[in-house]
């Protein structure tokens, strides 16, 4: 491995390490997700202020893979059984309302152009992945209102992968229906496998090398995690859709079998996401951010606070409108803050928008950055104390 890839390596690794030490020695005046700090860090030690790091394939690699992670985590985080119902039908609506107000907004941004339609796609994201620590550290999972946040946050970082799938693959939209549909056959046929009673050999197996160097149910659900990138990357499809769905069947699979194992591998699991993978993609996005281009357009600065405002237009409204009948004022307003905050999607979206030409730099940077700043403020107020 070449020196500088190592280097660069090294210098992420250190940036990844040093942002939870910075916030937790902010946390005594503002809780700053580490997420942002990360970011933040990804663009001082990156080519455009202080040239410490730079990416190539294995950088690059490595932070798709922790994308790949998030997304995972955020499949594997969502219980069927609890979000079924009442949560999932109004969820879909809202994320339907969402569709129609982003691309209303693009519309009168960009008018009748592919802009638009980024535009109007990243401002419907969520980042369910990004926010769920923070929802747990807040106890919130497992409660009725930790339902209705999984449901709209999984109809956030859903709906917009394969939105995108149909309208920015640059395929013909029928084509990439009938690809979808193939996908959802392959993701059915997995999750009923999933949900199957297990074997006795493969329960002792699992049970057995928890604590061993063979790993065995962590080694399961990783190749569940490829096949599923695989399959989806080989049908021309975006490859977090099946990294979510991957995150679906592991869960399914582990459910089946003894708690104590499932709540071991799933800790490891986050181990390895969050620990390292999840981490790197930050920083990473961090080093990948146009910081040049928002600054030579003052007027793309003006889209900041703009666009912070949307994201909550967007994603908040229809969710305070649909739970009125359902929550209480103030559970309410956490649910309709946390859909608001968004990142990872809006980054994965800006980004195709660019490379396609169909969306300025400048512009996409300042959806980022007001996607960083719905990350910081957004869940702050939702979680505060009483």
């Amino acid at each position: 491995m070449p020196v500088t890839t190592l280097a660069t390596i090294a210098v992420v690794a250190v940036a990844t390490t040093i942002a939870p030490l910075i916030s937790d020695r902010l946390a005594r005046w503002v809780v700053i997700p580490s997420a942002v700090l990360e970011i933040l860090l990804g663009i001082l030690i990156g080519p455009q202020v202080l040239g410490w790091a730079s990416e190539n394939d294995v950088i690059g690699f490595i932070a798709d893979s922790g994308l790949a992670m998030l997304m995972f985590l955020a499949g594997y985080e969502l219980e069927f059984g609890q979000v079924r119902g009442k949560p999932l039908r109004l969820a879909a609506a809202g994320w339907a309302c969402s569709l129609a107000l982003g691309l209303g907004i693009g519309l009168l941004l960009h008018g009748f152009s592919p802009g638009a339609l980024v535009v109007g796609l990243a401002l419907t994201t969520t980042a369910l992945g990004t926010t769920l620590p923070m929802v747990g550290d807040a106890g919130l999972l497992g409660t009725p209102l930790g339902a209705r946040i999984l449901a709209v946050g999984a109809f956030g970082e859903f709906g917009p992968i394969i939105a995108v799938a149909l309208l920015l693959s640059g395929q013909r939209p029928m084509r990439t229906a009938l690809v979808l549909v193939g996908f959802a056959v392959v993701a059915g046929i997995a999750l009923w496998l999933a949900s199957r009673p297990r074997s006795e050999r493969l329960r002792r197996l699992i049970a057995t090398t928890l604590g061993t160097s063979v790993q065995f149910g962590v080694r399961l659900a990783m190749l569940v995690v490829v096949l599923m990138l695989w399959i989806a990357g080989g049908l021309g499809l975006d490859v977090l859709l099946g990294a979510f769905t991957a995150g679906l069947v592991v869960r399914l699979f582990l459910d089946a079998g003894d708690p104590r194992e499932t709540a071991i591998v799933h800790t490891k699991l986050e181990g390895i996401g969050f620990g390292l993978l999840i981490p790197f993609f930050f920083v990473v996005s961090g080093m990948r951010y146009d910081l040049d281009s928002l600054l030579a357009a003052p007027a793309a600065l003006l889209l900041i606070p703009a666009s912070v405002i949307a994201f909550f237009v967007v994603r908040g409204l229809p969710v305070l409108v649909l739970h009125r009948r359902d929550l209480p004022r103030r559970p309410r307003w956490t649910l309709a803050l946390l859909a608001s905050a968004a990142l990872p999607m809006v980054v994965v979206i800006t980004t195709i928008g660019t490379e396609i030409g169909v969306l300025p730099a400048a512009n996409a940077s300042a959806l980022v950055g007001a996607a960083m700043l719905s990350i910081l403020v957004f869940p702050l107020v939702a979680l505060r104390g009483p």
